[in-house]
């Protein structure tokens, strides 16, 4: 495909690569937090109209840059939270069946394969909560995950409140920048590429060696372009 020309780590480097990617319009043609939202509707969980509308603004204030993550994570593990470890997890099962299985496109996984060919270390990076998103990257096997980290009660449960700093936009870098000292290294000292659909993420495209945007955003296309940064339209050919 010829979208794979576009790999931006053939350079020849002694450094160790680090292969970053966003999961929601980047891997995924969708919002798999957005849709957690929806599906908890359609399985009665929650109810439509206020629901709806209130998962619809939150998802139109990520959009706008003004989300309020706090409150966005409290809203969208709310259904979960009341439903409890073993329902909540039957339900995401059934989520990832009926709604992540039949969106993973192959260009998105010939991409990663492709990194994985070339020894790069991979990691995603996602401003979604780890409840939603740890199945997928396993799905997508990633194995090294960076997600918004949810506090835990004396059981075990989810109790609505994010623990540590949110993966969401300079809390990416930050997140990513402890990652690295966790493993003894900096940014200095891998080679990095980060793809991304959305403006949200400009601090982390800033950051790494090689910005990639992925499907991106008006607001990302234009900022890509005035950069001279590579535009990968991965969902262009369809499966």
């Amino acid at each position: 495909m010829t979208y794979l020309t576009m790999m931006p780590n053939e350079t020849s480097t002694q450094r160790p690569r680090l292969a970053l990617f966003d999961l929601d319009h980047t891997l995924l043609p969708l919002d798999s937090d957005y849709e957690w939202g929806e599906f908890t509707i359609r399985i009665g969980w929650c109810e439509r109209d206020d629901f709806g509308r209130r998962n619809q603004a939150f998802f139109d204030d990520y959009l706008a840059g003004r989300l309020d993550v706090h409150d966005y994570v409290r809203f969208a593990t709310e259904a979960a939270r009341r439903a409890g470890p073993q329902q909540a997890a039957a339900a995401h099962a059934r989520f990832m069946r009926e709604v992540i299985e039949p969106a993973i496109r192959p260009q998105a996984l010939a991409l990663l394969q492709r990194h994985r060919q070339a020894g790069d270390t991979l990691l995603l990076v996602t401003a979604t909560n780890e409840f939603v998103t740890g199945p997928i990257a396993q799905r997508l096997e990633m194995h090294e995950l960076i997600a918004v980290q949810l506090q835990r009660d004396a059981q075990g449960w989810i109790t609505g409140e994010i623990d540590g700093v949110p993966s969401m936009r300079e809390g990416k870098v930050r997140r990513v920048q402890a990652w690295l000292a966790a493993r003894g290294l900096g940014w200095q000292d891998v080679d990095s590429t980060f793809y991304s659909d959305s403006f949200n993420d400009v601090p982390l495209l800033e950051r790494v060696d090689q910005p990639v945007a992925t499907n991106p955003d008006a607001r990302l296309r234009a900022l890509a372009q005035e950069r001279g940064w590579p535009v990968l339209d991965l969902f262009t050919e369809q499966p």
